[in-house]
């Protein structure tokens, strides 16, 4: 293949590093972004195209190979950002996204993604100063997750910020905004929103990931599948991943109709869409869609795919070598892959690679970044910020939490007392056991027991619990004041790769609580859960003896002071369920069934465990002076103004999720669907004013015209901590009003 001549500005010459003295057109940083990689691709031989897009992936799958001609280095393409700086050694870990969900914080994660983001770049800039691009050094994540939580026994459903659309999306662009920074030049690392699209389980029950065909009406792709990736891309993120499954018969890796024509051709998308791990190989050996690699390569290049992420150990079988075969049977254009390839280089231009490092004010992030002080302590608080009250009574219809007087024997029993393990959930940082605060320690360092603080862990193997020791937690229980129980799942139970058959608490759990509660005949009981998948606790909930439950999904390494300080009320809780908890199985469809009926809030007609919003604090909050005026119409133009007045009526300060609620008499629009959120901290006794302003585009509905329309309505409003006409009540009241579409 003919090498193109590489034209010198000689006029302008600088050293950029040790080894380049004389400047390539694309090292001057005078010309565009567009320009600089033009003169790249165009420089680039077939063979060399194709390298740039068939390694971009895990392990032996990457690095890029860099182009020494060009003086151009290797680039890591394979990070994981999604609760900190993943399998990377020392990093700051972070809640699981779907307790930063439960947050409902978006000024929180974006804190959150941001140091992410410098302790990403800290690690990248010792690798590179090392001649290191092994995986997971690199600036491009492979995160956040935008996938819905569909279904309750989804292994993935910790990686998701909750079953929402809207709040999906609202937290989706906080991730972006954090993690790639405010510089209007250079981007801190990159954030890739996955899995698009139609994506949400099963992983192995009854049927696999890798062959699934998700059969999906057009309504509900349209309004509950796509509708965050389109925030996330709006936000500017700069890479999707394609997800594993078909849609609709189509592999999504594949998809023109969704990596061209909806992607890039209606959203304008500027970024590359990489594989998932394996995807493009399964085109072939899995969905059998293609007849050999070679055609599985053209499709997938020709439907928008960019960068191939291949299977680990099959360095040199990548789906995508073999596109030069491809491009000589005349399969696919050289002008494709040079567009690929600009869309990665593009990227590479943002992150700085080929600029001075002085001109780039992310280059030199030092090492001392990673567990600060600061970021510790913002651990922390995103660890009880994600915390969510979901039981406080005492058996007389007055709470019990916070702890406010001397406890002086009590008992901590389960799997999660002691495990640092199994606080982080499937895809986390590496644990480092200095940094970590396990909840035994966590009540200890709180004097939670003055006299005796007993232990058992009950479950032998951990929180499986089939090997179990009755005896040592009737023991550990018997004659205390109080029971703090902690149950759940962790990640080898529910991640990738693992769904769950049930929601039944595992193994012996059950067993464990009752134990707990007969040794110590009157004590009351607290109910701290470590889970993403919502459980079937209605014993729980309906025992008058278990005073408190505390959903506390995967907080990381500083969870046991994040309970502790939520216990005793060091920190009012605010945390509200992203999902709904139905009350068992039964009121949930078949996890294949991919049609939105009786699925999450927006569709369920049932009555719920708890439902999606909920959660409670230590204090109340009344709403009032509700206003509402609109100049909204069919056809986008307007808002709808929403002002209203909140107000801590309580006895302690505390935080407060305000919640809009939108609903109309219209057959095909959601029974019920939030349109805006806000958190605020109120003291006690203060009154605040908290305004929304909905855009019209946020109603509209797809018909079955295949289009998009903002039906001409009168539509109702809820503003409140909760949801209208839910049963099981938060510590709000709620206002209700209407308004026009014209």
């Amino acid at each position: 293949m003919r090498v193109f001549a590489v034209p010198l500005l000689f006029a302008c010459c600088l050293a950029i590093s040790d080894h380049v003295e004389a400047l390539f057109p694309f090292q001057n940083t005078s010309l565009s972004i567009e320009d600089r990689v033009k003169d790249i691709v165009d420089n680039l031989t077939l063979e060399e195209l194709v390298e740039q897009m068939a390694h971009g992936g895990a392990t032996l799958n990457g690095p890029a190979p860099g182009i020494p001609r060009l003086h151009i280095n290797p680039y890591q393409w394979g990070t994981e950002c999604l609760s900190g700086n993943v399998s990377a050694g020392d990093a700051t870990s972070f809640p699981m996204p779907i307790g930063m969900a439960a947050s409902f914080n978006y000024d929180l994660l974006k804190r959150v993604t941001n140091a992410t983001a410098y302790e990403v770049r800290a690690k990248h800039a010792a690798a590179v100063k090392d001649g290191s691009y092994a995986f997971h050094t690199g600036l491009s994540c492979w995160s956040p997750v935008l996938n819905i939580m569909r279904d309750p026994r989804w292994g993935r459903n910790q990686e998701t910020y909750g079953e929402d659309p809207y709040l999906s999306g609202y937290l989706g662009q906080a991730y972006v905004n954090g993690l790639q920074g405010n510089n209007s030049r250079y981007i801190i690392a990159n954030a890739g929103c996955k899995h698009f699209d139609v994506h949400g389980g099963p992983e192995n029950i009854p049927t696999s990931r890798f062959s699934f065909d998700a059969k999906v009406s057009m309504r509900d792709w349209r309004m509950t599948f796509l509708p965050q990736f389109k925030a996330c891309v709006e936000a500017g993120a700069l890479s999707l991943m394609c997800s594993y499954n078909r849609i609709n018969g189509v592999p999504a890796c594949a998809n023109k109709a969704l990596l061209t024509d909806i992607l890039r051709n209606e959203w304008d998308f500027k970024g590359y869409v990489v594989s998932d791990q394996g995807a493009l190989e399964f085109i072939v050996i899995e969905h059998h869609y293609a007849p050999d690699f070679m055609k599985a390569a053209a499709d997938a290049a020709n439907a928008g795919t960019c960068l191939e992420d291949g299977n680990i150990g099959r360095k040199f079988f990548n789906v995508f070598e073999h596109l030069v075969d491809a491009v000589k049977n005349n399969l696919v254009s050289v002008d494709t892959l040079k567009n690929a390839v600009s869309r990665l280089f593009y990227v590479r231009m943002k992150l700085g690679e080929f600029d001075p490092p002085d001109n780039n004010p992310y280059a030199n992030i030092p090492l001392s970044v990673i567990q600060s002080d600061a970021h510790i302590n913002l651990s922390l608080q995103a660890a009880m910020e994600s915390i969510v009250l979901m039981k406080n009574d005492d058996g007389f219809r007055s709470p019990f939490l916070p702890i406010t007087n001397e406890v002086k024997k009590a008992c901590m029993v389960g799997p999660f007392s002691d495990d640092p393990e199994v606080l982080f959930g499937d895809y986390s940082p590496t644990l480092m056991r200095d940094y970590v605060i396990t909840s035994l320690a966590g009540l200890k360092n709180a004097n939670i027991g003055t006299d005796t603080l007993n232990y058992a862990v009950g479950c032998e193997d951990g929180p499986a619990c089939r090997n179990y020791d009755s005896a040592k937690v009737r023991s550990a229980c018997d004659g205390v004041e109080l029971i703090i129980v902690t149950a759940g799942l962790s990640k080898h139970l529910e991640s990738e790769g693992k769904d769950l058959s049930d929601i039944n608490l595992p193994g012996h759990q059950l067993d464990l609580m009752q134990d707990a509660e007969a040794a110590s005949k009157n004590a009351s009981v607290i109910l701290i859960l470590f889970n993403a998948s919502p459980l079937d606790i209605r014993y729980a909930k309906t025992d008058p003896r278990i005073v408190g439950i505390l959903e506390a999904y995967y907080p990381g390494q500083t969870a046991g002071k994040a309970i502790a300080n939520v216990l005793t009320g060091e920190y009012n809780p605010s945390g509200r369920l992203p999902n709904t908890w139905p009350a068992s199985l039964d009121q949930v469809p078949g996890i294949t069934n991919y049609t939105m009926k009786e699925r999450t809030y927006r569709y369920f007609t049932q009555e719920p465990l708890y439902p999606f919003g909920y959660g409670l604090s230590y204090t109340t909050f009344h709403y009032s002076n509700l206003n509402i005026s609109s100049t909204a119409t069919a056809s986008g133009a307007g808002m709808i103004a929403v002002s209203v007045l909140v107000t801590n009526t309580g006895s302690m300060d505390g935080t407060e999720v305000t919640q809009v609620y939108v609903w109309c008499n219209i057959s095909y629009a959601p029974k019920l669907q939030l349109v805006g959120v806000n958190k605020d901290f109120i003291s006690k006794g203060k009154t605040l004013e908290v305004s929304f302003s909905i855009k019209p585009e946020q109603l509209q509905v797809w018909t079955d015209d295949d289009k998009w329309v903002i039906p001409v309505s009168t539509y109702d409003l809820s503003v409140s901590g909760q949801q209208p006409n839910q049963t099981v009540l938060a510590s709000s009241n709620v206002l209700k009003g209407s308004f026009k579409i014209q």
